[in-house]
């Protein structure tokens, strides 16, 4: 597949990267700082330098064309509630709806293990924009016509990744960046998780066969 992995330069993205070309994908890694370009190329993938903040739809319509899939790892990661709407929403549902209009049919969200319209954080408590935004963004993934899954790592470590998880646990604990990482593209490469919202933490199964049993 050719991919379009948004938010290049994240932890989980530059984990992906070298995974997905290993495996024989194209990956365009959508960066807004051009001086994170060596890094980008050393794993494999290709740099595309972009402002997903100040896309057009046109904009965002050149950036995915030609692209196989999309795969979300952006998020805005500073605390700034306008910053969250603007990149973990508004940027998110562009660049779905964009995809639908473009032909990128396959479309992979990294989430979070709480994600919901539901999610029932107060709006005066500083995580409100994030869980907000992303339960929106999700929302309208699902309601598009895109082959779509929904990743939801629970709380995100920098342990060593073993290659195993637990997609049956129903409280969120913790998952390394790196099975993160590998669930992307255990999800891509499984037909059966389109239509999914797959959360997990780290566990003692193999991620494919976790995933095969979840779905």
């Amino acid at each position: 597949m050719d991919i379009a992995l948004i938010g290049g330069h994240g932890k989980v993205a530059l984990l992906a990267e070298p995974l997905l070309v290993d495996a024989g994908h194209t990956v365009h890694a959508v960066i807004r700082n051009p001086e994170q370009t060596a890094e980008i190329e050393a794993t494999g993938a290709k740099a595309v330098v972009a402002d997903i903040e100040s896309l057009d739809d046109a904009g965002w319509d050149e950036l995915l064309r030609g692209k196989d899939a999309v795969v979300w790892a952006a998020g805005a990661g500073d605390g700034n509630p306008q910053r969250t709407w603007a990149v973990d929403r508004d940027a998110a549902i562009a660049s779905m709806d964009s995809a639908q209009r473009v032909g990128a049919t396959r479309y992979l969200m990294i989430s979070y293990f709480g994600a919901s319209l539901e999610h029932g954080v107060p709006e005066d408590e500083p995580f409100f924009a994030y869980a907000e935004a992303k339960a929106q963004a999700d929302d309208h993934l699902k309601g598009t016509g895109l082959e779509w899954t929904i990743l939801g790592p629970s709380g995100l470590t920098l342990e060593e990744p073993t290659g195993r998880i637990d997609a049956t646990a129903t409280e969120s604990s913790t998952v390394s960046r790196g099975n993160v990482a590998r669930t992307i593209l255990a999800a891509l490469e499984r037909p059966a998780t389109v239509g999914k919202f797959l959360t997990y933490n780290d566990g003692e199964q193999e991620i494919g066969e976790a995933f095969d049993a979840a779905v």
